[in-house]
């Protein structure tokens, strides 16, 4: 939006203030976000009015923007929560706790469990922490000096606290001034003209001789009405100004110019106008103009304008999004006039990495923001943990599948099999990442944590060289941007690898890509070895922009993180570098920042952070500006050794620095807070496992009220297993492991003779049994925790047990390991978790128990009513829905923790809302008790198990039955008469694992067509338990002769057997074996079993083997099968 469109916003709301549109007024600042109304906002905190707060919040921040507006969000959030508890409206503060305050519980785990368990005290001053908490209103006043200090610092409200000085009425003074010129251009103008509308210029009617003076004022102005209709100014109005010749450099970043000189604004997209919607981005700027004056609006009658009450619902989206953030403290930093120093840039040297070759490009991690991807010259990709300085993983330049490239690219390998890596990037969530290599390819590989890079696409992309990737989200769907030496853009599906556009135009190799969205738009910036820029919508009609970067340069561009600001820094060939600003709504270079070199080596490589600082690697050192300078703020060293022009990279918080050296190593610098960042994983060695969608804060502590210093960690969402399907941006929902890869990435058996492993001695694998002074009784259910660094077990006398493995030098991650073992772990109280038994014999119920996401609390029952349970307290949090029917299943709706699907005694299965404690819906369609519930997250449905051995999908918009299957009973055995079945979803959402005492199963959702059986022979007994290991390659099956199996998922051939001599001491007098078994859900080889003398063991192969046996020659290893067919009896599969 052009500065003259912006100043008319500001003499609208001036006008509407004095007109008394009270309400407008508000809402015009929130829409346009261009000036904040701290008076408003101190009345509504002061009143307790919270949804119209947080709702004027939205207009200029959300949540997840930057570490103030957390810390913003969550104190008042915390205050809101605190105020129900004063009242004792426990289930307003319940439902503040789920639907408000659980989107900070992953930045800060600890907190959020010790806010939870607020609950379970009688007056939440109890907490030491929070003894000192007055009475409300000056609680809100003490909050409300902290909230002010936050706001000030907070850059994205810099210079919106300011309404700019004007002269009262400015508004009405230049529509008279406009009346006063149409009144003197009139042929024919008469004395005191009757002027009835501002929608047509004015002209006099008939000739009343000599020309009238023109009136010094007009009383059409006055005070408007509030009765009548208020006539909206446009520029259609009177004072819409003569079109003007278009400018040439406005002319050519857009595609459909407007006559009118105004309407394309800063705020959208370079000359990406919408076909026949030129105004359709026309929102908020970021940053509104600058002028000095008052807090509040300067007219003659000005009184403060009051709000109305008005409902507003906050979205419960964060119960899918999978998140572990190190919380880090720090210190607020002064609330000056500038809340930037140079002290917040990384120019620490806290470390050096050494690679081994040479760096061509980094990236780090969006979420783990310790985390380093590196591509170099000879082609390999690293991933560094920075904290422990460990290399985690590596992967070398090697075609998947050679056969299926083209002929070019095989010759060349043929001739010179190496590769350089051009570019690395992750995706926006940090779910997978890209390398661009400098011959034909691009690889995109899935990580879930640990050290796994799992192959995902290979992709022909170019031929030549691939120079540049990106990711973007053109259709909600995650899509991979690339360039190349073909001159040509083109963009894949992120899941598929298919080809979704291709942008030709440029005339010179295509050096870079910048895709980007403003409001709706969605586009893409590429940039040539010549110089030429170009813009692309997603719609294969051409370039949108055709323009020349500053001295003709190889040019890159990047967004500063906020999306307001573009840059560009590029080298030309006679080495020169440019390093500018673009002016968006006329395509020009708005500042150029002085402070490069004349005659640079390679092109210079740079990158922006926190919305305020530039860096660029030159002359063997790292240049910072402020953006609004453009002369140089600083510049390093780092100790000396850096390339001639060093590869450099912000972490996404802007508190650790990477940059190339010319001994092939990487320097890893730190401001304050990234020290303190590596230090705290340095004491707490980095879980990678625990993959996040958000960025890393700063860590809270609920504090005393007003204390300057109470830092605040927010999240968005729920930390999850790592064997949960990827939710990508944009509510795409869509599974990145499921899709087969033009190769497997695991070696081609040497022999092609294969046998099944036979495990049947101790020394044979590792096992460990879990230490336990309680009563021992048979364990019903049992399960991992979501972070692996526990394991919590359901016995048949309602009695939960909880081990946690200590972190120690042994077991540096904390996770479980038969290498050392854990603690039953109690709380202080000494108490333990027991279900409610009611008048039923706890040895006769159906144990069931659903665990959250964020481990913080576990939903359990045994025949009596269900209880909910605090996980560190091990107190009940509530119980509930008393039976008969007694709960026989249980779980979670994955994207709403507040839903339960309960599966009951009677065949029915209830959909329960614990929000507001009701049943939604009642599902019937079993005829014996429901055993099994599954979600899916891609197909949105439900999948319900029954001791009626059949299968039914219901869908979660509308709970209809889709289709019901009962299971195909193998010839010549006989089910139990209410026989289990269990059902599991494979990590792709679709195909459905059925557990049944005769069979394995795997089913096609949502048709449920059966794919593959697995019968196992009748030497082992009934199938007991079966569970997929978290990758879903495997499927782990315990037997009732004690034996556990293990499958091939994609095809249920058996590859391992584990004998009950390698885990359990002989004693023929006592008959034991595994009622249920768990997969660990970060290593896909571990998995517990609960046996029936109460006893759990983990068990895992040994360090020299590192998985359970081998497959078959003729299987790949490659996802599910999806070929129809029954397996025979086990002892054919050999």
């Amino acid at each position: 939006m052009s500065s003259l469109s912006r100043e008319l916003v500001f003499l609208i709301l001036q006008f509407l203030d004095e007109e008394k549109f009270k309400e407008t007024v508000h809402k015009l600042e929130q829409d346009s976000g261009f000036f904040f109304n701290m008076r408003y906002f101190e009345d509504m905190v002061t009143n307790g009015e919270w949804d119209e707060v947080e709702k004027y919040l939205s207009g200029f921040t959300k949540v997840d923007d930057n570490r103030y507006s957390m810390k913003i969000f969550f104190e008042i959030r915390k205050q809101k929560y605190l105020e129900a508890l004063d009242k004792r409206d426990r289930a307003k503060a319940v439902e503040i706790l789920v639907k408000d305050l659980k989107v900070f519980s992953a930045f800060n785990e600890d907190l959020f469990k010790e806010i939870t368990q607020l609950l379970t005290l009688e007056n939440f001053r109890d907490n030491e922490q929070l003894s000192k908490y007055g009475d409300t209103k000056s609680a809100r006043g003490i909050m409300l000096a902290e909230l002010k200090k936050l706001i000030e610092a907070n850059p994205l409200f810099r210079d919106k606290l300011q309404f700019p000085s004007l002269k009262n009425s400015r508004l009405r003074t230049l529509i008279n001034q406009s009346l006063n010129w149409q009144h003197q251009l009139c042929k024919n103008p008469r004395a005191n003209p009757d002027i009835k509308t501002l929608f047509v210029d004015h002209t006099c009617g008939q000739p009343n001789g000599a020309r009238a003076p023109s009136p010094v004022t007009n009383p059409l102005m006055g005070a408007v009405p509030k009765a009548g209709a208020f006539p909206p100014l446009s520029a259609h109005g009177p004072f819409q100004p003569t079109p003007a010749a278009l400018p040439t450099s406005l002319a050519g970043w857009m595609a459909n110019p407007s006559p009118v000189p105004h309407p394309s604004p800063s705020a959208g997209p370079i000359a990406l106008t919408a076909a026949n919607n030129a105004a359709a981005i026309l929102k908020r700027p970021r940053t509104p103009p600058t002028n000095n004056s008052a807090m509040d609006y300067q007219t003659a009658d000005s009184e403060h304008v009051l709000k109305r009450s008005r409902p507003f619902g906050i979205s419960d989206e964060v119960n899918n999004l999978s998140v572990n953030i190190l919380p880090v403290a720090y210190t607020p930093q002064s609330h000056g006039q500038s809340s930037y120093s140079t002290d917040d840039l990384p120019k620490t040297v806290v470390m050096t990495l050494n690679q081994g070759s040479a760096v061509k490009s980094m990236d780090f991690h969006p979420v783990q923001q310790i985390l380093l991807v590196v591509g170099t010259n000879m082609g390999d990709v690293l991933l560094w943990e920075v904290g422990s300085r460990e290399r985690i993983a590596v992967k070398s330049f090697k075609v998947w599948e050679l056969g299926a490239c083209s002929m070019p690219l095989q010759a060349s390998l043929s001739s010179d099999y190496t590769a350089s890596v051009n570019r690395v990037m992750w995706s926006p969530d940090g779910t997978l990442f890209g390398v661009a290599y400098s011959k034909h390819i691009v690889h995109l590989y899935t990580y879930h944590g640990g050290d796994e890079l799992r192959n995902h696409l290979e992709i022909e992309a170019h031929v030549g060289s691939v120079n540049d990737l990106a990711f973007s989200y053109p259709n909600k769907q995650l899509s991979v941007v690339t360039c190349g030496e073909d001159r040509v853009i083109k963009v894949w599906d992120a899941v598929t690898g298919t080809k979704q556009y291709i942008f030709e135009g440029h005339e010179s190799p295509v050096y870079s890509i910048c895709p980007h969205h403003k409001e709706n738009i969605q586009f893409i910036f590429s940039t040539a070895t010549d110089g030429k820029i170009k813009a692309w919508l997603y719609d294969n009609l051409g370039s949108r922009v055709d323009y020349d970067a500053p001295g003709h340069s190889s040019t890159m561009m990047a967004y500063s993180a906020d999306g307001a600001r573009l840059f560009s820094c590029g080298t030309n060939k006679e080495g020169e570098s440019y390093l500018v600003e673009w002016n968006e709504s006329e395509g020009a270079v708005k500042r150029t920042y002085h402070g490069l070199g004349k005659r640079s080596v390679g092109v210079v490589q740079f990158d922006t952070t926190k919305n305020r600082f530039l860096a660029a690697g030159d002359e063997f050192m790292i240049k910072f500006w402020d953006m609004d300078n453009v002369n140089l703020l600083a510049s390093i060293d780092a100790d000396g050794g850096l390339q001639a022009s060093p590869c450099i990279r912000f972490n996404k918080e802007g508190i650790l620095l990477a940059v190339s050296t010319n001994d092939n190593g990487i320097k890893i610098l730190a401001n304050a807070d990234g020290i303190r960042l590596l230090r705290t994983v340095e004491s707490r060695t980095f879980d990678a496992s625990r993959v996040a969608s958000a960025a890393i804060v700063k860590a809270p502590a609920i504090g005393t009220f007003g204390s300057a210093n109470a830092n605040v960690g927010t999240s968005l969402g729920e930390r999850t297993a790592p064997a949960a399907a990827m939710v990508g941006m944009s509510n795409d929902s869509r599974n990145f492991t499921d899709v087969k890869p033009k190769i497997a990435d695991e070696a081609v058996e040497k022999s092609r003779i294969w046998k099944l492993t036979e495990i049947t001695e101790p020394s044979q694998c590792r096992s460990l049994r879990l230490p336990d002074n309680l009563t021992a009784m048979r364990v019903s259910r049992l399960i991992y925790t979501n972070s692996g660094l526990a394991i919590l077990a359901l016995a048949s006398n309602a009695v939960h047990k909880l081990w946690k493995w200590p972190r120690n030098e042994r077991n540096s991650t904390g996770k479980a390991t038969t290498n050392q073992a854990p603690q039953l772990w109690q709380p202080p109280s000494g108490i333990l978790m027991t279900n409610d038994i009611s008048d039923t014999n706890p040895e006769d119920a159906v144990p069931c128990f659903a665990l959250s996401k964020n481990d913080s609390y576990v939903m359990s029952a045994s025949g009596g009513k269900i209880s909910l349970f605090n996980m560190m307290t091990f107190k009940t949090m509530t119980t509930f829905m008393p039976p008969p029917p007694a709960a026989t299943f249980l779980a979670f709706h994955p994207q709403d923790n507040n839903i339960i699907a309960i599966g009951m005694e009677d065949s029915s299965i209830q959909i329960y809302n614990v929000r507001v404690d009701e049943v939604k819906t009642k599902l019937k369609g079993h005829q014996k008790r429901i055993t099994g519930l599954a979600f899916s997250n891609t197909l949105n449905v439900l999948v319900s198990s029954g001791a009626d051995s059949q299968l039914c999908v219901w869908s979660t918009d509308g709970w209809e039955k889709q289709a019901s299957k009962f299971l195909t009973i193998p010839n010549g055995r006989a089910a139990s008469a209410l026989a289990d079945t269990r059902v599991q979803f494979h990590l792709d959402q679709t195909h459905l694992l059925a557990v049944h005492e005769t069979q394995i199963a795997i089913y096609e959702a949502p048709k449920l067509e059966c794919l593959k059986q697995f019968v196992p022979r009748e030497a082992s007994g009934p199938i007991t338990h079966a569970t997929y290991s978290c990758d879903s390659q495997s499927i782990y099956v315990a037997f009732e002769e004690g034996s556990v199996g293990v499958l091939t998922a994609s095809t249920l051939r058996l590859r391992c057997r584990i004998n009950p001599t390698a885990y359990l001491p002989t004693n023929p007098s006592l008959r034991v074996y595994p009622l249920v078994i768990a997969g660990n859900p970060t290593d896909p080889n571990q998995f517990a079993l609960g046996l029936t003398d109460g006893g759990v063991y983990i068990i895992e192969p040994l360090e020299a083997e590192g998985r359970w046996g081998t497959s078959p020659p003729n299987e790949n290893g490659a996802g599910p099968s999806t070929t129809a067919g029954v397996a025979g009896p086990e002892q054919s599969q050999r």
